[in-house]
């Protein structure tokens, strides 16, 4: 009997498997890269519901103004403010 081969233990998500992102935006609803932060995906919409909610004072005070989720390139909700 043949087995398949073992999946690489350290190889890195396909987006297929992470499809949740969020687009950080600035004031003007461009996007804005923050080293660390931006391009990170997500198995669920609660992760990155989640995430989000822990991180966005630092995204704020790099210059995000607003988030916007995407689950692919599908649009779900946004642009969220992260101002009071």
């Amino acid at each position: 009997m043949m087995l398949p081969d073992p999946p690489p233990t350290f190889r890195p998500p396909a987006p297929q498997e992470r499809p949740w992102r969020w687009r950080l935006e600035d004031a003007s609803g461009q996007e804005v890269r923050v080293e660390g932060h931006s391009g990170q995906r997500f198995a669920s919409q609660a992760d990155a519901e989640s995430w989000v909610g822990e991180i966005w004072a630092e995204l704020a005070e790099h210059g995000v103004d607003a988030v916007t989720l995407f689950e692919h390139d599908r649009k779900v909700y946004g642009p969220m403010s992260l101002h009071a």
